[in-house]
């Protein structure tokens, strides 16, 4: 009984003609497969008498041989050439110029709020941090603001809980430096600080430095000193300062501190209200109520506070009038700085 072998062996020319590993794929399926016409001859083995079984056997694995070494041949040179192909066209002209790397710097915000603490850092003053979420009581409560005060509604509050709200302001690790330090205490407290609030010259979130010294004998003179050697470190000393009366439910007496418009010089314009000042930080003496939560003396120690926005003395540094322009990641305007 004769077998014809040749329908079998039509991927001699099929795989030669093959221009890609798709199509050689396809011919190893065709004639590999499970239904392939390769593989298929195994299964007529069964009809072959038991004498010829042998010797098909024998053509039908080198015919499988003879696949296998002509596909993994063609497999091969498929394969260099498509990789030759794709380098081509994926190919660098090194002769191009590349792409520029530009250097980032220091925000500007972050440069004042440096060079605010390395100004204060030089007087004496030490740094500490604390929670940006904060409790009513660390917030309100200890700075002599209890619940219901009219003073609550000069800060418009995130609130998280009843309880829990975004710090309004960096004065709460005043209380908390307090609880942990016996007097003398001499501390800066800058981070940022959240209000509902935005506008040209508000943002929901800012950043504040405030001070705290408290010690034996400590008087509103010490204070003016103080600032005032701040403002004309950071402005220049041909700066005027002036303090004028204020209110703050945790200072008493309390003061705002003004300086001499930037921009006009004191002649008086349109960012200075014609007023040739410039409203800068507010500040006063600790009030007593403030120590009786901290379990201070208040007739053995006084001391005094001070804070101020961050963003309003880079404004004035900078002659900005938009605080946003800070927060909108504005290359045109960062790169100025």
């Amino acid at each position: 009984m004769e077998f014809d072998l040749s329908a079998a062996k039509g991927y001699v020319e099929e795989i030669s003609q093959a221009d890609s590993l798709e199509r050689l794929y396809a011919v190893k399926v065709k004639y590999m497969g499970k239904k392939g016409q390769i593989s298929s001859l195994n299964k007529q083995m069964k009809s072959v008498p038991a004498e010829q079984r042998a010797e098909l056997g024998k053509k039908i694995n080198e015919i499988r041989q003879d696949f296998e070494a002509r596909y993994e041949a063609k497999e091969k040179e498929v394969e260099l050439k498509e990789k030759q192909a794709q380098l081509h066209s994926e190919s660098i002209d090194i002769s191009l110029p590349g792409f520029p790397f530009t250097a980032g710097s220091i925000h500007p915000v972050t440069r004042i709020y440096d060079e605010i603490v390395d100004i204060f850092v030089s007087m004496g003053f030490e740094v500490e941090t604390g929670p940006e979420a904060e409790s009513d009581f660390y917030n309100f409560e200890a700075l002599n603001i209890p619940k219901e005060h009219p003073a609550r509604d000069m800060q418009d509050t995130f609130y998280i809980s009843d309880d829990l709200l975004l710090r309004t302001h960096t004065s709460p690790v005043q209380v908390r430096t307090m609880e942990r330090v016996k007097p003398p205490v001499k501390v800066i407290a800058p981070g940022k600080v959240y209000r509902c609030d935005s506008d040209v010259t508000h943002t929901p979130m800012f950043h504040q430095v405030e001070g705290l010294l408290v010690d034996e004998d400590v008087t509103f003179g010490d204070l003016k000193g103080t600032l005032t050697l701040f403002v004309k470190r950071m402005f220049g000393d041909d700066v005027p300062v002036r303090f004028r009366p204020s209110f703050f439910p945790f200072t008493e007496p309390s003061a705002e501190v003004d300086m001499g418009c930037v921009i006009c010089g004191g002649k008086g314009c349109r960012v200075c209200g014609n007023t040739g000042w410039l409203e800068i930080l507010g500040c006063g003496m600790v009030d007593p109520e403030v120590f009786k939560s901290v379990d201070y003396d208040s007739e053995k120690y006084s001391g005094y506070a001070f804070g101020m926005g961050i963003e309003r003395i880079a404004m004035l540094r900078y002659g900005i009038d938009d605080l946003r322009l800070f927060f909108d990641n504005n290359l045109k305007f960062l790169k100025q700085f």
